[in-house]
């Protein structure tokens, strides 16, 4: 076995993606540090012209298997895992003729992108499976005190800088490389039981695997959770989606609460559900005044009119640039959060003088505005006791060719416009949902209701709070009316179309109601639910 002298520091470098490391690695030479290396990685270096010694020359044992067994030999664990500070250590590996290894250098085979291509096999798969890479990083990170540990090309340059400057790695810097080192082996294995625990007999994979490994990344810690005595952190996605709420950058304002994150969560995905300027603005989790307008300002201001008490210390949130005009009305509110994909000058600085207030600019997907289904989540969680409920998320949408007329009276081009916004943004608002709409509106929303009635009776009274008129609005029904008086009542607030999912045993029942009262009534066919 040829084991470099140890006069000098040395590293080990194996990686499936070689980005930056022929760079890192000749720097590494210029300190005065050994290389070895594995296949690919050694031919790299070697043909660069570094000197670097390959592992089966340092093992004295040839790779084999296919490449399944190179850094799987006492030589390499020894050299990572030795104790410098026990001399029953230094001893062992002395006897043995092992030197040790000072920096690892290893990212593994490609499992996730391998899995993520269409037509991957099982085959496929497995072989993309890294075995000693994760034993390697294993040895290396457990023995972080004597150990560098990298496992991503980001974190060649703060090694490197320390390196140059100090002759070592710091501790603080090997304890942050180990946490790292082991997250990105959780990683690894939590895809891996991911994928294997969908595989059905058939080969096809099912969209809920039999173990569940979510992997999620801290943000931020918070100052409390939904109440002060409740303790909280945010997380994002290992992965997050483009254009979704945890990729915000906070131009100013306070740090956001436990609350504030929730209840942005809920504007942003409901004014994402439009392609035209849009404002919704949420309260406790539900919006209390939707409107879309040809501009930010006009859509601001006719959602403000659906309940402006609510309103007041909101969650607003557009989908479409703020100008100055926009947010010069926006500001003469108390403002919790405000949230859009992009702000003028003008914009910003009508908040300046509100600094409490906070600003989220929320990028747009890479595809534009149109591209928002990049930044919804494929399923939605929620925790019950020692245990979890897992669906896929509700992102149902609606075409005006999926209605299906069902009274004597059809419903205007303009009413049917006026039904699918209501549809939207009943989708939402808390069970019981009922949502008066008129011109692109809101105009009375009730929500969360044990009864439908009472939701709809809510609705009616917030719409008269706010001095607004229901004579002549559209209607929407999350669910369907399970009897006739629950239509009665938003007809007799003046409600001329309704768009409800039906399905009730009573369906003729209400429908028949509809006819008798004259008004039109479509059916979508589906329901939300939003618990």
């Amino acid at each position: 076995m040829n084991a470099p002298a140890k006069s000098q520091l040395t590293a080990l470098l194996s990686v499936s993606d070689k980005t930056g490391v022929l760079e890192f690695a000749r720097s590494l030479q210029a300190l005065g540090i050994g290389l070895l290396s594995t296949g690919g990685t050694a031919k790299l270096l070697a043909d660069a012209g570094l000197p670097v010694t390959e592992v089966a020359e340092h093992t004295g044992f040839p790779e084999m298997l296919d490449g399944r067994v190179k850094t799987l030999h006492p030589t390499i664990h020894g050299g990572l895992l030795a104790r410098r500070d026990l001399p029953e250590h230094m001893a062992a590996i002395e006897k043995h003729g092992i030197a040790t290894i000072d920096l690892l250098v290893v990212n593994l085979y490609p499992f996730e992108a391998t899995v993520a291509k269409p037509g991957c096999t099982l085959e496929d798969a497995i072989e993309n499976i890294d075995i000693g890479g994760p034993a390697m990083v294993r040895s290396a990170a457990k023995n972080w005190k004597d150990v560098a540990v990298l496992t991503d090309a980001a974190q060649y340059p703060q090694v490197l800088t320390e390196l140059q400057a100090e002759g070592v790695v710091s501790t603080a810097t090997k304890f942050a490389l180990s946490v790292a080192a082991f997250n990105r082996i959780s990683n690894y294995d939590a895809a891996i039981s991911d994928y294997l625990s969908s595989l059905q007999p058939d080969g096809s994979r099912a969209a809920f695997p039999a173990q569940s490994n979510a992997r999620f990344v801290k943000l931020q810690d918070l100052r409390y959770g939904e109440n002060p005595h409740q303790s909280a952190a945010f997380y994002r996605d290992l992965h997050p989606a483009p254009g979704s709420l945890v990729t915000a950058k906070q131009l100013q304002g306070k740090e956001l609460s436990y609350n504030n994150i929730a209840d942005a969560d809920a504007a942003w995905e409901c004014v994402k559900s439009f392609d035209v300027p849009t404002c919704v603005i949420v309260k406790h989790a539900n919006p209390c005044g939707v409107a879309i307008g040809a501009n930010a300002a006009e859509a601001y201001a006719k959602a403000f009119k659906t309940d402006p008490t609510s309103a007041f210390g909101g969650i607003i949130a557009f989908n479409c640039e703020l100008d100055g005009a926009g947010a010069a009305l926006v500001a003469k509110q108390f403002v919790e959060v405000l949230m859009a994909p992009s702000f003028t000058p003008e914009a910003l600085a009508a908040f300046a003088a509100k600094p409490n207030t906070r600003v989220l600019q929320i990028a747009l997907p890479p595809g534009g505005a149109t591209d928002w289904e990049q930044g919804r989540n494929a399923q939605d969680v929620k925790r019950v006791g020692s245990g979890l409920l897992i669906q896929t998320a509700d992102n149902r949408g609606m075409t005006r060719a999926e209605l299906k007329c069902v009274t004597a009276k059809q419903p205007t081009p303009a009413q049917l416009d006026d039904l699918l916004f209501a549809w939207k943004v009943a989708k939402y608002v808390k069970s019981n949902a009922i949502v008066f709409c008129g011109d692109g509106m809101t105009l009375g929303v009730g929500a969360g209701q044990m009864s439908r009635i009472d939701s709809a009776r809510i609705a009616s009274i917030k719409a008269g709070n706010a001095g607004l008129t229901l004579q002549g609005s559209v209607v929407a029904s999350d669910a369907f009316f399970p009897f006739r008086d629950g239509l009665d009542v938003v007809i007799d607030q003046g409600a001329t179309c309704v768009i409800q999912p039906g399905g009730s045993m009573r369906d003729d029942e209400v429908i028949n109601a509809a006819n008798e009262r004259g008004i039109a009534m479509v059916l979508t066919g589906v329901r939300h639910f939003r618990h």
